[in-house]
């Protein structure tokens, strides 16, 4: 009877021993866990996406937001950056469905992002990512090469009012989307007639600039921080901006804008940080709260003086609602054109 009872009780003891060591490994676990959403994250390289090629606006956008953060040590682990180009920002879009709850990807995005499912390009929309914050506003800018026998904007709008395919122009986003829809906005609001008759060729992968320099195309639609290079070196000139007035440094304020040049229009390029569908709401707390930081340096003024961009910063909430009312406004912009797909 002694020895049942010596039995018994080693089998208890034995049976707490490993009740405890499962306990004392979930509260580690949980302990863990708490710790990473205090302030453990993020622990591993971050995936930051582009969804044009390299040098494009997006490109330069999220590369400087990793500079500038990396610079102000607000954020201390590496935050490479991967380009996803093609279908105007489609390709990367449909990359980010596959990594839902994801934790660890952030994508830039702008106005495509609502273009290309408004013109039927996509399927997919502001509403299948996490909207991060939105951080700046570029503008439009429409240029030539160096010794084009176009000086001015209205001599661009003169030649399509007389014949719409008289000029070639091109983009880097696709057909429907940013790059021809603020040239198409800013001719309708200049009088020219069958703007849907006006031929537009679209470069996916930012060759625009090289194919205006080598003369394939009259006339680049993109974006001012997108070829502030090439104009400062005089290898490109500015014909018009679509800010309400002139923004940037150097030869970026020596374009006049196309309010200036009597067109009562302008364009809007805002950009954005999103996250993966379903992104965690620590994650998306963290950046959230990182970017508001960011925004406020000295480093990320500079950059966007550089760059002719103006700081317009809204977070996760403020944002959603901007993309909601922004999207119907959109929709206008493609009805008038004939691109509405919806």
């Amino acid at each position: 009877m002694n020895r049942r009872f010596k039995n018994l009780s080693k089998m208890i003891i034995a049976a707490l021993s490993i009740l405890a060591l499962v306990l004392t490994g979930c509260g580690k676990k949980d302990e863990g866990t708490a710790a990473n959403t205090a302030g453990g994250y993020p622990s591993k390289p971050m995936n930051f996406v582009a969804p044009g090629g390299a040098g494009g606006g997006w490109d330069t956008t999220i590369r400087t937001v990793a500079k500038t953060l990396k610079d102000t040590k607000l954020v201390n682990v590496p935050m490479p950056v991967t380009n996803k180009p093609g279908g105007g920002g489609g390709v990367a879009l449909a990359y980010l469905q596959e990594l839902e709850g994801d934790d660890k990807t952030i994508a830039v995005y702008s106005p495509p992002l609502l273009l290309i499912n408004l013109n039927g390009s996509s399927k997919l929309s502001y509403k299948d990512v996490t909207p991060i914050a939105r951080l700046i506003t570029d503008y439009g800018a429409f240029v030539v090469k160096k010794g084009s026998k176009y000086k001015n904007i209205g001599e661009i709008m003169d030649a399509l009012k007389k014949n719409p395919k008289s000029v070639k122009f091109g983009g880097n986003s696709s057909a429907g989307s940013m790059d021809h829809i603020q040239f198409l906005m800013i001719a309708k609001a200049a009088g020219v007639k069958n703007i849907r008759d006006i031929d537009y060729i679209s470069y996916q992968n930012n060759e625009g600039a090289a194919q205006l320099l080598g003369g394939h195309i009259d006339l680049l639609s993109t974006g001012l921080g997108d070829v502030s290079a090439l104009l400062e070196s005089g290898q490109l000139v500015g014909l018009a901006q679509t800010a309400d007035e002139r923004v940037g440094d150097g030869a970026l304020a020596e374009i006049p804008t196309c309010k200036e040049s009597g067109i009562d229009a302008v364009f809007y390029n805002w950009r954005g940080l999103f996250g993966a569908p379903d992104m965690p709401e620590e994650a998306l707390k963290y950046w959230e709260d990182t970017l508001a930081k960011m925004v406020e340096t000295p480093e990320w003024d500079e950059a966007v003086k550089k760059n002719g961009w103006s700081k317009s910063f809204a977070n996760s909430a403020d944002f959603d609602v901007f993309l909601e009312k922004t999207n119907e406004e959109y929709k206008e912009i493609l009805s008038d054109i004939g691109m509405l797909k919806q």
